[in-house]
């Protein structure tokens, strides 16, 4: 059996079986070209088979290549969940499962999921790291972690990734320290009041300028805060207002000093996640869990 060859090398052809290109191969492989083409070479060799057809104008797979590729893309996972599923056998090495949460989202939200599944799902670790739209989708194709909750543009496609909507958030305006505000806040008025904003490149910001999108005035940014717990804090020391999901108030146990909005703002919430990720199942317990929690509100 010296001629089976090592998974290093079947995990690097299905990336090239993935991308078609050298270059782009062994830049997702993490080595240099020349040792990428070599294991490939090498591959060949061991299976006395071309499954890779070479000339100055590319490469590309040849028609056993394309089986190959193929039958690899049918085992690979298979073997990887079972090698993930005999590391945890009789509970001796703990099931992680890493959470990408929006940083908009705030992670306080995710933790209150967590501490509630914990409770009923004690062998299983979870990990949360906040992150901003991209680094998201990025961490999430570079399988760093598992699954994303965040919200979504409606012009951004997902078509490698299974997607859930798992909950529709209304978005409210949070400004304890404006008194001059009653049940509820016109675009108008906001339109004059101090506004606590994201940095320019997040996902919160591009969602408020659209929002905004029909002002014929520029809206008077109070300050440019990262994390919506930072937001909270300048809005209850300064007269200022923000727009914050209702939902990550009242996991803050805020429960005044917000206001509907006239024009009404819904976001949707998604989890996101790989279907072919050696740890599916325990994933599946975890996502339903946080559909079956949220349920009412979507």
């Amino acid at each position: 059996m010296s001629n089976i060859p090592s998974s290093q090398q079947l995990e690097n052809f299905m990336i090239y079986g993935r991308v078609g290109n050298f270059t782009l191969a062994a830049k997702q492989a993490n080595i240099t070209q020349s040792a990428f083409s070599f294991q490939m070479k090498n591959l060949e060799t061991m299976l006395n088979v071309n499954l890779i057809s070479r000339s100055n104008r590319g490469s590309k797979l040849t028609p056993e290549g394309e089986f190959f590729f193929k039958k690899l893309s049918q085992i690979m996972p298979m073997l990887a969940e079972a090698i993930y599923d005999v590391q945890h056998l009789n509970g001796g090495k703990p099931l992680e499962l890493k959470i990408g949460v929006l940083t908009s989202l705030g992670d306080v939200l995710m933790n209150q999921h967590i501490s509630y599944f914990h409770e009923n799902n004690s062998n299983i670790l979870i990990t949360v790291y906040n992150m901003e739209e991209e680094d998201l989708l990025t961490s999430l194709t570079d399988d760093r972690i598992d699954i994303v909750s965040t919200f979504l543009r409606t012009d951004l496609t997902v078509k490698n990734y299974e997607k859930v909507l798992f909950r529709l958030d209304d978005v409210v305006y949070y400004a304890p320290n404006i008194p001059k505000i009653k049940n509820t806040v016109s675009l108008q008025q906001m339109e004059t009041l101090p506004l606590v904003q994201y940095p320019s490149h997040s996902f919160m910001n591009g969602i408020i300028e659209k929002y905004f999108q029909h002002s014929r005035k520029i809206l008077p940014a109070a300050a440019r805060l990262a994390t919506p717990y930072a937001i909270v804090h300048y809005c209850q020391q300064n007269p200022a207002g923000a727009l914050l999901p209702k939902r990550l108030l009242r996991a803050l146990q805020i429960e005044d000093g917000y206001y509907e909005m006239e024009s009404p703002l819904q976001l949707k919430a998604y989890l996101l996640y790989k279907k072919e990720n050696p740890k599916s199942k325990t994933m599946q317990v975890f996502i339903d869990y946080i559909i079956n929690l949220n349920r009412d509100f979507c």
